[in-house]
């Protein structure tokens, strides 16, 4: 199997980033290249076209690549679930739920055989795979349960990049470390240094370079220098850093950063928005008064909706609401909108009956059968007629209430998968990537313009796939000026 593999010396070191670069690289360059990660721990999923789910940032290396996302470049999918439980999907499919010892005894030989299984179905179809590992390969308390690294690495005797962040300092510690960490024959895959996230003047590196170089004979491929960008976040950790405000902004839309927030790469074609302001609010936080409210995807509703009522948030927004004010919820956000949310079997802990906002007439009944699916829509609000794609992922089944005195309106031609109430301030969907689709986020945010006074934007706009397309351009682009791959692709 033709592979190279990118690991890290810490978490956020900018693997994810620097595997893209290279699918998108390597791409132009005629190879057909497939991206893997053995196994991700994240929330931010993504459905493929035959319902299965995976990791967003492996889909966003297969556009990068250029080809269409699969199960396969992301075997092991762990989605936490804030009780020192994860969901296990294997292959696209929930296969249970876990503790951390329990998944090393219940699903490593398990999970290792979907590994061999996957890398033989895309080693058969590409040219190359570019391999992603997880945090760091040179945890030694965990290397003999560690199915993402250097056992993958091995595997495919892949020549292997070592990347490190120097914006974080110790960077030249980092390294030394972690090559002093791992096993002779594993040091021997390593073909080179990346240093990313550089700031400042090249020259004053130099020295430091060269010492690295000489004291560990393996060169240094490439210094990427700092650059923002819109790539998306793997883990809520990354919320914070790619933050900024923007000067021009007219309106301001609150996310709300939920103890187990999920799929908050939904919300990246607001960031791209210039005249949009995206602020992440946390629960013991004032809500303020933003032009609009979004309750975000969660792994847990119930328990993210009893946070809203513990911290005082349930009754901001409740008030909030009162006063006019636009709230859109998403997937779990949905949910919780609702007057009742119910867990039978216990799927989310304790069973019983909990109470949602009250904000929309719906209640939601949590089930252990998985909804995952690729959707093609029409919408019928704000504005009707255009066309909208997306995808669920979701484990409640939603009922609409009846007698409760209240009006709704069906956000698309299939009302199940959202409503909105008669003055169109309370919207509720189940549909992952709404705001991916131009028309439909230029209508939403032309509805909150018109309340404000502000001329509308034009809504004959592309789709968000566009602008990734030029964001993994750009990233590739800047990584090819400053990396050298010939040692790593000999």
């Amino acid at each position: 199997m033709k592979a190279i593999m990118v690991v890290g010396t810490t978490s956020h070191a900018g693997k994810s980033l620097l595997t893209a670069a290279l699918c998108r690289i390597l791409s132009r360059r005629g190879w057909r290249v497939a991206p893997f990660k053995g196994q991700n721990m994240a929330l931010n999923a993504y459905v493929t076209n035959t319902g299965g789910e995976m990791g967003f940032s492996q889909a966003v290396q297969a556009w990068a690549a250029k080809v269409t996302p699969r199960v396969e470049m992301n075997p092991i999918l762990l989605k936490p679930q804030g009780d020192m439980t994860s969901q296990v999907i294997i292959l696209g499919l929930v296969a249970g739920k876990t503790t951390a010892a329990q998944y090393y005894e219940d699903y490593f030989d398990l999970g290792w055989q979907a590994i061999q299984e996957s890398l033989t179905r895309l080693a058969a179809e590409f040219d190359l795979i570019v391999c992603e590992g997880a945090g760091s390969p040179a945890e030694i308390n965990l290397k003999h349960r560690d199915l993402t690294n250097m056992r993958v690495a091995r595997y495919l005797n892949a020549n292997t990049l070592l990347v490190v962040d120097i914006d974080r300092g110790g960077a030249f510690a980092h390294v030394v470390g972690t090559l002093e960490l791992l096993e002779p024959e594993e040091r021997n895959l390593i073909k080179g240094v990346v240093i990313n996230k550089f700031r400042g003047q090249r020259s004053l590196l130099d020295s430091g370079i060269k010492w690295l170089e000489e004291y560990t004979k393996i060169p240094v491929l490439g210094v990427i220098p700092w650059f923002h960008t819109l790539f998306p976040a793997e883990d809520s950790l990354d919320m914070w850093s790619k933050r900024s405000d923007k000067s021009n902004k007219e309106l301001t839309i609150a996310i709300l950063r939920l103890p187990r927030i999920a799929n908050f790469t939904d919300f990246d074609p607001l960031e791209a928005e210039p005249s949009v302001q995206v602020e992440y609010v946390g629960l013991e936080n004032s809500l303020g008064h933003p032009d609009a409210v979004i309750i975000p995807g969660s792994k847990t509703t119930i328990a993210d909706a009893i946070a809203l009522y513990r911290s005082g948030m349930a009754e901001q927004l409740q008030a909030y609401a009162a006063a006019g004010g636009n709230i859109l919820g998403i997937c779990g956000g949905y949910q919780i909108l609702g007057h009742k949310l119910s867990d039978p079997e216990g799927l989310e802990g304790k069973p019983g009956e909990y109470g949602g906002l009250g904000l929309l007439p719906i209640e939601t009944v949590i089930s252990s059968d998985k909804i995952a699916r690729q959707r093609q829509v029409t919408s019928e609000y704000p504005q009707s007629g255009f066309p909208v794609e997306g995808y669920e992922i979701h484990q409640g089944r939603t009922y609409f209430l009846r007698g409760e005195g209240q009006s709704y309106l069906p956000m698309f031609d299939d009302k199940r998968l959202g409503i909105v109430n008669e003055t169109q301030s309370i919207w509720g969907c189940y549909l992952h990537g709404l705001f991916d689709n131009g028309p439909w986020r230029r209508s939403w945010l032309n509805h909150l313009r018109q309340q404000r006074g502000l001329p509308s934007l034009p809504t004959g706009v592309p789709n968000y796939r566009e602008q990734r397309e030029e964001v993994l351009d750009s990233i590739a682009d800047r990584v090819a000026e400053h990396l050298d791959l010939k040692p790593l692709l000999e």
